[in-house]
C-alpha cells in the first residue's frame, strides 16, 4: 500500500485546494443527509406523540419542517458542488500524472527503451492511470469524509439522544466496515489482479491484430490472433465474475451491520425510553440516524472491486515516477569522441577518433557496421570490447551525455502536430531559432509555403515528402546545440543539389561540434575531413 499512498500524496499535492474544497462538501453531503433522516423521524414521532395526547394544536411544525426543507435543498446542492470540484481536481490530477509518468518512462536508460513496445506502453500507462482514477474518488475521500461524519454523529448523538446510543452507533460503523474492508480487500486482491492482467493482454492483443490485420490474413494466422484476444478476454470475464462474487459477499456484510447497528440503536434506545431516560423521539432519531450513516460507509462496497487494481497500478507507476530526475549541475562533456578498439560481431576493432569541428564519415557496404558504430556513439549500444568516451566521459552518465550528443538515425521520428510542436521536442526554442534551423537544412521556404510554423502536419508528419520530414528532424537535431551530431545516411533521398545545401547549413550551424556520419553517398562524403572505410572484418582510414 505505501506506492498508494505514495500516489495520492502526489495527487493530493498538486491539486489541494480543490480537493479539500470537495472534501468538506463531501462531508456536508454526509452530515446532511444523517441529519435530514434523524430529524425526519423525531419531527414525525413527536408530531404523532402530541397528537395523541392532544396538543397537536400546539406542536410547532413549522420550524421542523422548513429545516426538513433546507437540510434536502443543501444537500442536493453540496452533492453537485462536491462532484464537480472532486471530478475537476481528480482529471487535472490525472492528467500530470500521465505526464509524470511518461517523464519517468523517458528518462530510463535507453537500452530499457529500446526494448519498449509503443503499443504496449501506451496500453499500460493507459490503463493504469485509468485504474487509479478512483483512488480519491472512490477510496481516499469517500474514507476520510464518512470517518469523519461518522464520528461527529457520534457525538451529536450522545449529546442530544443519549452517550450509550452515541457510542454504539459511532463505534459499530467504524469498527465493521474497517474489517469488512480489510477481509473484502485480502479476498479481491487476486481476481483484481487476475482481471487487470487479462484485461491489459486482451488490449494489447486487439491492437496488435488490428496493426498486423493483414500480414496475419496472408499468412493464415488471424485466426490464430482472433482466438488469443478472445482467450484474453474469457479470462478476464472469468477474474470479474470472481470480483463480482466477493463484491456481493462483502456487500451482503455491510447490509448485515446496517441491520445490527440500527437495531441496536433501537433497542437500546427503547430499553432507556422504558426507563423513563428518553422521548420516544429521541429513540427514533436515534434509530434513524444509525440508518442515514449507512451512506458514509456505503463506498466501502465499490472500493473493494478496485482496490487490487489501484495497488498493483500505484505499485507499477510509483518507479516510473521516482526515475524523474533533475538533469544534474555537471557540465555538459565536450573534447574528443573516441571510439577506441570497440567491436562487435559485424566487425573487427575500430578505432574513430572525431575532435570538435572536424567530420567523419564512415562508409562500406550494407550491414558492415556503420549504423552499429553511431548508436555505440549515442550510448544505445554497448561494444563488446573497447570504449567510447567524450572528453573525460563515459555513455554511462546517461542525462550528460544526451546534453551533447544527438543521433539522427535512418528513420526519422515525428509526431501529429504543427512543424513547432515538432521542433519544440528539441527544447523550448524561439520562432527565430527554429526558422534559422529551417533555413539551414533548406526547408525554410518549403515550411514558409505550407503555413510555416504552425502547418498542421498529420500522423508520422503526414503532409511531407520523406526528403522534407528527414530535413525537419535535421533541423530539430540543429535546435539541441549538440557538441556531437551522429547523421546516419543524412541526405538520403534528396537530389544532389539539396544535399550539399543541408551539409554546408550543417556545419555552419554548428562549426565547433563533431560530426560523425555513415554515408555512401558522394555529397555526404565531400564534407568529411576523414573517411573511414569498413570493409567486413577490417576497417581502413585516410584522410581526404
Amino acid at each position: 500500500m505505501n506506492a498508494l499512498w505514495q500516489i495520492v500524496t502526489l495527487i493530493l499535492r498538486g491539486q489541494s485546494k480543490a480537493l479539500l474544497r470537495g472534501f468538506a462538501l463531501s462531508v456536508t453531503v454526509l452530515a446532511m443527509g444523517a441529519a435530514l433522516l434523524g430529524l425526519s423521524g423525531w419531527f414525525i414521532t413527536a408530531a404523532s406523540v402530541a397528537g395523541l395526547a392532544g396538543t397537536g394544536a400546539l406542536f410547532n411544525v413549522f420550524v421542523p419542517s422548513s429545516m426538513v426543507r433546507f437540510l434536502a435543498m443543501g444537500r442536493t446542492a453540496a452533492r453537485y458542488g462536491e462532484r464537480v470540484l472532486t471530478h475537476d481536481a481528480t482529471l487535472r490530477a490525472l492528467s500530470d500524472l500521465r505526464v509524470s509518468l511518461l517523464r519517468g518512462l523517458l528518462a530510463q536508460p535507453w537500452r530499457a527503451l529500446e526494448r519498449l513496445r509503443a503499443n504496449a506502453v501506451l496500453n499500460r500507462v493507459t490503463a493504469e492511470v485509468d485504474a487509479l482514477d478512483g483512488v480519491l474518488l472512490r477510496l481516499v475521500l469517500p474514507g476520510a469524509a464518512g470517518v469523519l461524519v461518522v464520528t461527529g454523529a457520534g457525538g451529536v448523538l450522545a449529546w442530544l439522544v443519549h452517550p450509550w446510543v452515541g457510542l454504539w452507533v459511532a463505534g459499530m460503523w467504524l469498527l465493521c466496515p474497517t474489517l469488512i474492508f480489510v477481509l473484502g480487500q485480502r479476498l479481491a486482491r487476486k481476481p483484481a489482479r487476475r482481471q487487470e492482467a487479462a484485461l491489459q493482454a486482451a488490449r494489447s492483443r486487439m491492437v496488435d491484430m488490428v496493426a498486423a490485420r493483414e500480414d496475419l490474413a496472408v499468412y493464415g494466422q488471424l485466426s490464430t490472433a482472433q482466438r488469443r484476444v478472445d482467450d484474453a478476454f474469457r479470462r478476464e470475464a472469468t477474474a470479474r465474475r470472481a470480483l463480482d462474487a466477493v463484491e456481493r459477499r462483502m456487500g451482503f456484510g455491510l447490509d448485515m451491520i446496517g441491520t445490527l447497528v440500527v437495531g441496536g440503536a433501537l433497542a437500546i434506545g427503547a430499553t432507556l425510553a422504558e426507563a423513563g431516560t428518553l422521548s420516544a423521539s429521541q429513540v427514533a432519531l436515534g434509530a434513524l440516524a444509525a440508518l442515514a450513516l449507512g451512506e458514509a460507509v456505503a463506498p466501502v462496497r465499490r472500493a473493494l472491486a478496485e482496490v487490487g487494481r489501484m495497488t498493483q497500478a500505484a505499485r507499477r507507476v510509483a518507479p516510473s515516477l521516482t526515475t524523474v530526475r533533475a538533469v544534474p549541475s555537471a557540465v555538459a562533456p565536450e573534447g574528443v569522441l573516441m571510439l577506441d578498439a570497440v567491436t562487435s560481431g559485424r566487425f573487427a576493432p575500430v578505432t574513430v577518433r572525431v575532435a570538435p569541428g572536424e567530420t567523419v564519415a564512415l562508409t562500406g557496404p550494407s550491414g558492415r557496421g556503420k549504423s552499429t558504430l553511431l548508436y555505440m556513439a549515442a550510448g544505445v549500444l554497448v561494444p563488446a570490447e573497447g570504449r567510447v568516451s567524450l572528453g573525460s566521459q563515459a555513455p554511462d552518465a546517461e542525462v550528460i551525455w544526451r546534453q551533447s550528443v544527438v543521433m539522427v538515425p535512418q528513420r526519422h521520428a515525428l509526431i501529429a502536430g504543427t512543424v513547432r510542436d515538432n521542433l519544440a521536442m528539441a527544447g523550448p526554442s524561439p520562432d527565430e531559432a527554429m526558422q534559422a534551423a529551417l533555413d539551414s537544412v533548406a526547408l525554410y521556404d518549403v515550411i514558409a509555403a505550407k503555413g510555416g510554423l504552425d502547418a498542421r502536419l498529420g500522423f508520422r508528419g503526414a503532409g511531407l515528402s520523406g526528403g522534407e520530414a528527414r530535413r525537419l528532424v535535421l533541423a530539430r537535431a540543429l535546435l539541441a546545440q549538440p557538441r556531437v551530431l551522429l547523421l546516419d545516411e543524412p541526405t538520403e533521398g534528396l537530389d544532389r543539389e539539396t544535399a550539399r545545401h543541408v551539409m554546408a547549413g550543417l556545419r555552419a550551424a554548428l562549426p565547433d561540434a563533431a560530426f560523425l556520419i555513415a554515408a555512401h553517398r558522394a555529397e555526404d562524403i565531400a564534407q568529411a575531413d576523414c573517411v573511414i572505410g569498413l570493409q567486413g572484418r577490417a576497417a581502413t582510414g585516410l584522410k581526404s
